[in-house]
């Protein structure tokens, strides 16, 4: 399959490209800067570096032309939230070009309120993390907005708390519902999960909670 992956020097992007490239997909890494890809050996499966930022059209449409599905690990940068203003550009050229599988990353505290969440989580936990990073939050719940409007086959992962831990197989999802107790997950995980919901019809058109 044909992978064009934003966010792809982040954290859980870094990643993504790695699995998905030992799963034999092609992939086009569509970033900013991409100097700052890892160097790979020369018999390793590589990338197809591309330089684009989601605020821009023109560069993002030229990212997607070609693909089979896209998968988004934007998250907020040093320049502040991109989310919400750089998805809709996703999705417009997504549907330019003919492409209807998109996967998307958000996060489990973005909603108002989840019927996965336990009453510690509701009342103390989920206040907290709004308060802290409110304008992470709205961006992505802007980001949702546009998604779930769109008309695409989307899935939207909604992730707790991130860590550099090792992918370990062993963590669960919910849809349409964050997972009960699940505070943390590796990015690694998240990525291995992001790559699976591609071929999940369950998941299409559904959020996907994960966590430990």
């Amino acid at each position: 399959m044909r992978l064009t992956v934003f966010g792809a020097t982040g954290g859980t992007g870094r990643r993504l490209v790695d699995l998905a490239l030992a799963a034999g997909h092609e992939v086009t890494a569509a970033v900013r800067e991409p100097a700052r890809l890892p160097e790979r050996a020369p018999a390793a499966p590589a990338p197809h570096p591309v330089r684009c930022d989601v605020l821009d059209r023109e560069q993002v449409a030229a990212a997607v032309a070609g693909a089979d599905a896209v998968l988004s690990a934007l998250g907020a940068t040093d320049g502040g939230p991109v989310c919400g203003t750089g998805v809709p550009h996703i999705i417009a050229a997504m549907k330019a070009h003919g492409v209807r599988r998109l996967v998307a990353l958000s996060a489990a505290p973005v909603p108002d309120r989840d019927p996965g969440d336990r009453p510690l989580y509701r009342l103390t936990v989920r206040p907290i993390l709004r308060a802290l990073f409110s304008a992470a939050y709205a961006d992505l719940a802007v980001m949702e907005g546009e998604i779930f409007t769109s008309g695409l086959d989307w899935t939207v992962l909604r992730p707790p708390r991130l860590t550099d831990g090792p992918a370990t197989g062993a963590y669960r999802t919910a849809l349409r519902r964050n997972v009960p107790g699940g505070y943390a997950i590796s990015r690694a995980d998240l990525a291995a999960e992001m790559l699976r919901v591609l071929d999940d019809s369950a998941a299409v058109r559904a959020t996907v909670g994960i966590g430990y």
